[in-house]
């Protein structure tokens, strides 16, 4: 490839994706064009109570929104496509869209509950070119859990980077289209200044086996259930859905599909020609009682252990048509997000409990998974052959266990870069350098309240959670300061609030009041915490217990 001197950098600035499998979102910028690289969240673990996702920091995104010339997504995940609602509804949302058909049709519903309407849509396919401002982008199809998976070549006058998405190499894909490894190699003979690659797998030695050894499987299993079967999945892996409606057919059952997100991207799938089931094999869950047990297979969601999910509601009796019983088979065709396996573990033994027939990836062959091992990661590399590399989609052990595999297939140690979120690589006449960083972090979403939940208030709920808390009502003499009753009421403590501990309690209390300097009109945030650090002090010393000291003062 020719070289073209330019003093302009081409800047790369991953916004999320590198501290965990979620957040998705990298920033490729020259000069005063810029395209965005995915917008994804990120589901929350037992370190963020009350939470229900987790978005990158797009601050930088909308300081720079004039520069903005597209947004690119490469896959229908929602870990690649999830923030989109929220970061439209913060930017001008007319900014266009380029991704394939089907994940297009996924994002038009999510954008939908957020009431953002007629989005700048741009259907691509693997093969297309974009040329948005100095960036030209190239999509080639990649197989992943997901149909029309892309990665992206991108040029510039600075020089090029591949991100190849989410991606496995697939011999056998479920519907025939495998990754592409001609337009791989032609990028790669053409210059790869920059590879950016998925690192999800990049502990796992040798090959991921193909999505057509879990159809063989999910055959199996059907075919010898006695009653009813339940197969919980991602509502967005179209291939294991379409492979779950071929092994109910052959089994002669019908398909009942339930949860709010499986309906709708059934739908899409089915509408679109990505999901190709009959009409007539399909049977509203209000219909189900028409059918025998033997004849049924349920497709719901509910495979991370989900508590409002189909699958939970089920086994609780909350559904509103199916409840899950003695004698049911229940698939759980998905491997849990790190930080979900107590979750679904919690839900395989609700199910042991009623008496299901429960199949995970431990048990069977019933999940594969969509992301490459390290054989595949290696070919990328060799058909590639980058100057610079930089693993992402990972937490910290995928990312630097990929950076390895760089090195074995010969890539200088110092062309290796394992970044953190907001951290930049800049590139001048095709040579990459670490660059200034950004404001990076992360947007939590808490029901209606987006960014205003921070650590301190996660840091609280944990602490109600584990130690409760106790609420000390303290009257003090408007006249003197002096404290003259204490009031204890407590929740979610291991202890009684008995006489004693009261009267110790205020003793200390009172004690430790007339050590300050007497007299009315004292400070109230200096009151508040000199009940607070002495009633903690002695709850810990007596009790060895820290629950959380809530104090009210009140001057009478």
């Amino acid at each position: 490839m020719a070289k073209r001197n330019t003093n302009t950098p081409l800047r790369i600035i991953p916004l999320g994706g590198l501290d965990g499998i979620g957040k998705n979102m990298t920033v490729i910028e020259y000069g005063d064009d810029m395209i965005l690289d995915d917008a994804g969240l990120m589901f929350p673990d037992d370190s963020h109570p009350g939470i229900d996702m987790l978005l990158p920091d797009y601050t930088y995104v909308l300081e720079n929104e004039d520069k903005l010339r597209g947004i690119i997504i490469t896959h229908g995940h929602e870990d690649h496509t999830g923030a989109l609602p929220y970061l439209l509804a913060d930017l001008n949302p007319n900014v266009p869209i380029f991704s394939s058909p089907l994940t297009l049709g996924m994002i038009e519903g999510k954008l939908a509950e957020h009431n953002i309407k007629n989005p700048d849509f741009r259907p691509v396919h693997a093969g297309d070119h974009v040329k948005l401002g100095a960036l030209d982008v190239d999509f080639f199809h990649v197989n992943h859990s997901i149909p029309d998976a892309m990665g992206v070549y991108i040029t510039s006058p600075a020089g090029t980077v591949l991100h190849t998405g989410d991606f496995k190499i697939d011999e056998t894909p479920i519907d025939g289209e495998r990754t592409d490894f001609a337009a791989i190699t032609r990028f790669g003979e053409k210059g790869v200044d920059l590879l950016m690659s998925d690192s999800t797998n990049a502990q796992r030695r040798g090959f991921t086996p193909s999505e057509a050894e879990v159809g063989a499987t999910l055959r199996d299993v059907i075919s010898r259930a006695r009653g009813r079967v339940f197969v919980a999945s991602f509502s967005s892996h179209i291939h294991r859905l379409q492979q779950v409606c071929d092994a109910a057919r052959a089994a002669r059952r019908k398909v009942v599909v339930t949860g709010r997100s499986m309906i709708q991207n059934t739908a899409v799938a089915r509408e679109l020609g990505y999901l190709n089931i009959p009409d007539n094999d399909l049977v509203d869950a209000f219909d189900i009682d028409k059918l025998p047990d033997n004849k049924i297979v349920v497709l719901c969601t509910g495979s991370q252990g989900e508590p409002l999910s189909a699958l939970a509601r089920m086994i609780t009796g909350e559904h509103r048509t199916l409840q899950i019983q003695h004698g049911d088979t229940v698939i759980i065709s998905a491997t849990p997000v790190p930080g979900n396996e107590k979750a679904v573990t919690q839900i395989e033994n609700q199910l042991a409990k009623i008496g299901a027939d429960v199949y995970d990836k431990n048990r069977c062959l019933v999940h594969v998974s969509g992301h490459g091992s390290q054989e595949e990661l290696k070919l990328m590399m060799a058909m590639t052959k980058p100057r610079y590399f930089m693993p992402v989609h990972g937490e910290a052990m995928h990312l630097r266990a990929h950076a390895k595999l760089a090195e074995q297939m010969g890539i200088p140690k110092k062309n290796v870069f394992i970044l953190d979120n907001g951290d930049t690589l800049e590139m001048k006449n095709h040579h990459v350098t670490v660059g200034k960083p950004v404001e990076s972090g992360v947007i939590y979403v808490d029901g209606l309240h987006i960014g205003d939940t921070n650590q301190v208030v996660l840091r609280d709920r944990k602490k109600l959670a584990s130690d409760g808390i106790v609420t000390a009502v303290v009257s003090t003499s408007s006249r003197t300061g002096e404290l003259i009753d204490l009031q204890l009421a407590s929740r979610g403590v291991s202890f009684e609030l008995t006489d004693d501990i009261i009267e110790e309690a205020t003793a200390r209390l009172k004690k430790s009041f007339s050590k300050r300097r007497r007299g009315p009109g004292m400070d109230p945030d200096a009151d508040r915490k000199l009940v607070r650090d002495s009633l903690s002090s002695y709850l810990w010393d007596s009790l060895q217990s820290r629950p959380m000291v809530i104090p009210f003062i009140m001057e009478v």
